[in-house]
């Protein structure tokens, strides 16, 4: 049955779908039960592997490029992750290309669009302008954008500016009027938008409730927790410092708990802080934060770019995920000498 997808296999023999292209392809690495359960589910599923798929692979490069702007970001690693557990089990390779400066990133739009060199292409959190757009659009290389969105492409991406306003309004309910934000530089050269969407739902946020938005609570600095830390500690020697703080991603926010903490305050008591963005480092520090589907939008975004390179490109549209407050430890309500 061709409407049966390698999804529904896993899902009902309860493994990853890299494990049933393993048993598809006579894998010797899958244990003979694990074997068995996949061969059962393909079985009482009726899944036949998709042939236009397979015929496909014939004169092409057999890889899928991946353009990313640092390797290094937890968000990025978890994005990749997702990436690569579809690239797994299909006939392509990964090839990731690190765009970490914007010349970089202009050589390769330039460059990879070719199909001896590549099948597609992923590029993720970077936004080409309107000339690199063309060309991609006259290449005839599919290209799916995570994390980024422009109408005339096929994107994965979720609303930053309502992310934001989530946060805020998560301290403005918690009873917080001062309110700072920690971000990135929002004017970049990489035309990064998420920060500067998330800062505008910040101030969104701070206008329905009635609370003046005050610049002095607005440092921008670069992304690292060393440097977010000096942002906190800025926002913290005002003659009237903030209750609470908006970390403009969960890096940032460990970077304002360590100042927090080593100016002798304490977490949530005197200051709350929330971040954003639900990486892993989040949960170990127990951090409030907006979290965003990112191992998820790298599963979503490799799984349209695959649909783009077989027969179904007609149906692919662009998806908009959803993103979610996951309250931890480090917000509580305004403590009344909070003045």
């Amino acid at each position: 049955d061709l409407s049966v997808t390698i999804r529904d296999v896993a899902k009902k023999a309860q493994v990853g779908i890299a494990t049933v292209s393993r048993v598809l392809n006579n894998n010797p690495s899958v244990s003979p039960t694990t074997k068995a359960k996949v061969e059962q589910a393909i079985k009482e599923l009726d899944y036949t592997p998709n042939p236009t798929a397979q015929s496909l692979s014939r004169g092409r490069a057999h890889a899928i490029s991946v353009i990313l702007p640092y390797l290094t970001f937890p968000s990025y690693v978890e994005r990749l992750r997702g990436i690569q557990e579809v690239i797994e089990p299909s006939e392509y390779d990964l090839v990731l290309y690190s765009a970490n400066n914007p010349d970089r990133r202009d050589h390769l739009f330039k460059t990879l669009p070719k199909r001896s060199r590549t099948d597609g292409i992923i590029i993720v959190s970077i936004l080409p302008d309107q000339s690199q757009l063309d060309f991609f659009l006259s290449s005839n290389v599919p290209v799916v954008l995570v994390d980024a969105y422009h109408p005339e492409m096929i994107s994965v991406f979720v609303n930053n500016v309502s992310g934001g306003r989530m946060a805020t309004n998560h301290l403005i309910e918690l009873g917080h009027r001062k309110i700072g934000f920690v971000s990135d530089y929002l004017v970049n050269d990489f035309r990064f938008s998420a920060m500067a969407e998330r800062f505008a739902g910040y101030k969104d946020a701070l206008e329905l409730a009635g609370i003046p938005f005050n610049p002095d609570y607005h440092v921008e600095a670069p992304h690292d927790r060393d440097a977010a830390k000096e942002a906190a500690r800025k926002l913290l020697k005002l003659e009237k410092p903030p209750t609470a703080i908006f970390a403009s991603s969960d890096t940032q926010g460990v970077g304002v708990l360590q100042a927090v903490r080593e100016m002798g305050l304490s977490v949530p008591d005197d200051v709350s802080v929330i971040g954003f963005d639900g990486v892993r480092d989040s949960e170990y520090v127990n951090l409030t934060t907006v979290k965003q589907p990112l191992f998820e939008s790298g599963v979503e975004g490799t799984s349209l770019l695959i649909d783009l390179l077989g027969q179904n490109a007609d149906a692919v549209k662009s998806v908009e995920q959803s993103v979610e407050l996951i309250c931890r430890g480090t917000t509580s309500t305004l403590n009344q000498n909070g003045n």
